[in-house]
């Protein structure tokens, strides 16, 4: 009678781009789109490789606090969400300035809409937001 346990959501740092160079082959070899207070950059990577997140938050947005708390809010929806996708995939969120009010439903449904039209989710019932 043993249930089965939900597979662990997991954000290590493998899962995280971090250079320079890979933000730069993303922006200029991948795809984009706009969506809400969010825009997704990504490109589609062979199978057998690892999803990888990378996070830009301009300073623009505002003090380091609010900066952070963007950042959070964005690693978030990613986190809860990396299992939804179809394939293995490099993925820039770029958070616009209309996050800065934004609670985390109304960050994590721009991001869940912008990848569905952007067909990186797996198909089948609708994911939960």
């Amino acid at each position: 009678m043993a249930a089965e346990l939900p597979e662990r959501l997991r954000l290590g740092r493998k899962a995280r781009i971090k250079q320079g160079r890979d933000f730069s082959r993303i922006r200029l070899e991948g795809q984009r789109l706009a969506s809400g207070c969010v825009a997704v950059n990504w490109q589609r990577l062979s199978p057998g490789a690892q999803t990888r997140l990378g996070v830009i938050v301009g300073g623009k947005i505002g003090n380091a606090v609010a900066r952070s708390r963007v950042r959070r809010l964005l690693r978030e929806t990613f986190r809860v969400h990396q299992h939804d996708l179809a394939g293995p995939v490099d993925l820039v969120l770029v958070a616009r300035s209309s996050i800065v009010r934004k609670k985390f439903p109304d960050v994590e449904n721009d991001i869940v809409t912008a990848l569905r039209k952007a067909g990186l989710l797996k198909e089948g019932p609708r994911q939960s937001l």
